[in-house]
């Protein structure tokens, strides 16, 4: 059900962020808000999943000016009038992007990388893909241990349906693969067995 006016949705959006922070050191796993709804991931990523992240992480901070960081912590993304938070695996974002209290703004966010989940993969290839055009993310990049895949996607346009990316460009491992400016190698990244 469609909320009726901006007040239902920013107050359907605030109970569901307290729901969430209360959560969060009670229940194990991930939480984010997107348009439909709360979205828990209840298993903790694996290793194949956190060492893909990490070396994604260093592989582009060693190709990014030093101004800009592949970051990898919290806190969460978050735009409060879309009512869509979102915990990007790795995202870039200026340092001093990064010295605020609360939530990034996703503006700043340069771009949202994502190591599919074992368990919840339509998170990363439905939900992200819808949620990150309309945050504004320019760049929204796909890495999936399943399948030694990925995409990459960029060209935010309007669609009837909300802000889409226009451009979808698929990689394999062992290619490399551009992330915004910068051009990584995606060799030795690890596959779920």
């Amino acid at each position: 059900m469609t909320p009726a006016s901006g007040h239902t949705a920013s107050h359907t959006y605030r109970t569901m962020r307290e729901f969430v922070q209360s959560m969060d050191d009670t229940l194990p796993g991930k939480f984010e808000i997107t348009k439909e709804g709360i979205v828990h991931d209840m298993l903790s990523p694996t290793g194949p999943h956190e060492l893909t992240a990490l070396r994604i992480r260093k592989r582009l901070e060693k190709a990014m000016p030093e101004e800009l960081v592949a970051h990898t912590g919290t806190p969460d993304v978050e735009d409060l009038p879309q009512g869509i938070m979102r915990h990007p695996d790795v995202m870039v974002i200026a340092e001093a992007d990064m010295e605020i209290q609360g939530a990034f703004d996703p503006r700043t966010v340069i771009a949202a990388i994502e190591v599919v989940s074992r368990s919840h993969p339509d998170n990363d290839w439905v939900g992200k893909m819808r949620d990150y055009p309309l945050l504004g993310v320019p760049v929204y990049a796909i890495f999936d241990p399943r399948t030694g895949s990925g995409a990459v996607m960029t060209d935010i346009h309007p669609t009837p349906e909300g802000a889409r990316y226009a451009t979808r460009k698929d990689f394999v491992y062992g290619e490399p693969v551009t992330v915004s400016a910068w051009t990584i190698p995606t060799d030795d990244l690890p596959r779920y067995a």
